[in-house]
């Protein structure tokens, strides 16, 4: 194991060599998209299995057609994540979106403090939910939902919301777990 690779987890891993055949095509595919082998892979293949599930169920969240922009999935997670300190997420959800929406400032903004960010009252209305889910979700109420839909989400897209949100507080608990180390790539990107 190289010196990088073992302070990026607070836990064992593996070299890429080592990787089981189906989790190589899938390290090979995210670095072709994203010219980097991002340190939350190797950390979570500490567990091959539930490294698999964890994609799996990220694919599921992110990737399904829903009224959830690209750019809303993203505030969701990095608002949440700050308010839980998980640097890594904050960072690379940040550049994700920061890339969603070619502007420079708008993960600074939403980490901080989303109700002064520059984004719409029904970006706000979301990741007012979500932060409600992450802080006191037994304080979930009717009027809640109700306040969603009156800013145009329907059913399913808060279903999205409330999915997104769990499974990436889920995340905030493991990457601050394991101590996984932010990717270098991800603190500018996005930002020129």
């Amino acid at each position: 194991m190289n010196k990088m690779k073992q302070n990026i987890s607070r836990y064992p891993v593996p070299e890429f060599e080592d990787l089981p055949e189906d989790l190589k095509e899938i390290f090979l595919a995210v670095k072709a998209k994203m010219g980097f082998m991002p340190n939350v892979l190797f950390a979570l293949a500490h567990r091959p299995d539930e490294l698999r599930a964890f994609l799996a169920y990220n694919d599921a969240l992110m990737n399904r057609e829903s009224g959830l922009t690209p750019a809303d999935k993203e505030m969701i997670i990095i608002a949440h994540s700050n308010y839980n300190g998980c640097t890594y997420c904050v960072q690379s959800h940040g550049a994700a979106l920061r890339l969603a929406t070619e502007n420079p400032r708008i993960a600074d903004q939403v980490s901080v403090n989303y109700h002064e960010a520059d984004i719409t009252p029904r970006q706000k209305a979301m990741i007012d939910f979500a932060m409600k889910m992450t802080k006191d979700p037994g304080a979930i109420k009717e009027e809640d939902f109700q306040n969603l839909q009156t800013h145009g989400f329907s059913d399913e897209d808060i279903w999205d919301i409330a999915g997104i949100t769990a499974f990436f507080n889920m995340s905030n608990r493991m990457m601050t777990f394991a101590s996984v180390r932010p990717d270098d790539e991800f603190y500018m990107t996005g930002r020129h």
